[in-house]
């Protein structure tokens, strides 16, 4: 079957289009049910890779330093993410230490990971080991990063707790709220831009990784 590079089609409803010249910031929707075809993403690739850099070292920050610290007559406790996880998986609570550790630790960090590791400049090419797979990869794992649930959580449960106690608020609980607002903006980026980013031939249009 001929390749059509001239033409693009919408992954929402299958509609095929002409693909369109876009200027700065332009963006070409479908005719038939409006999803978004093609988008000229500008500068906003060039600025994924320090925005990523930032989401890591917010991440290490978070995961490395308590939360919170509670006073409660006259006693203190404090913790870290990953301490809280072992509290819960030693309190019985082990599907939902797991929950919790897939969620706000592993699935964000495998997207800050593959990401550095796509837009690294030193090795910006498509025929890289582990390109295409990652990302899909990164597709599959987006929907269940759940920081900004962790900390809507942290922040409910720290209310509830004032009334009761003395809380403190910690380096890692900023950290959180900063890797909040980082993640929100890298992972709003669309894969198929970051792939069509990829393409090393010159002067072709991209072609989309099969599934």
């Amino acid at each position: 079957m001929q390749e059509r590079p001239d033409l693009i089609v919408c992954e929402e409803c299958d509609a095929v289009h002409r693909r369109p010249l876009l200027k700065q910031a332009e963006v070409a929707r479908c005719l038939r049910c409006g999803a978004e075809l093609q988008r000229n993403t500008g500068k906003r690739l060039q600025r994924l890779l320090p925005l990523t850099l930032a989401s890591l070292i917010m991440f290490v920050i978070a995961n490395s330093f308590p939360i919170v610290e509670i006073e409660l007559q006259g006693l203190t406790s404090k913790t870290t993410l990953m301490g809280a996880v072992i509290v819960l998986s030693e309190d019985g609570m082990s599907l939902v230490a797991m929950l919790v550790a897939a969620t706000t630790i592993l699935f964000p960090l495998m997207q800050l990971l593959i990401l550095l590791y796509i837009l690294l400049p030193a090795t910006h090419d498509v025929h890289r080991p582990g390109v295409r797979f990652l990302l899909r990869l990164i597709q599959i794992v987006r929907p269940w990063g759940m920081v900004e649930v962790f900390l809507l959580g942290v922040l409910v449960a720290l209310v509830k707790l004032s009334n009761m106690a003395t809380v403190i608020p910690e380096v890692a609980l900023w950290a959180f709220a900063a890797l909040t607002i980082l993640l929100t903006v890298v992972v709003s980026f669309n894969p198929r831009y970051l792939w069509q980013s990829l393409v090393i031939v010159p002067g072709q249009p991209p072609s989309e990784p099969t599934p």
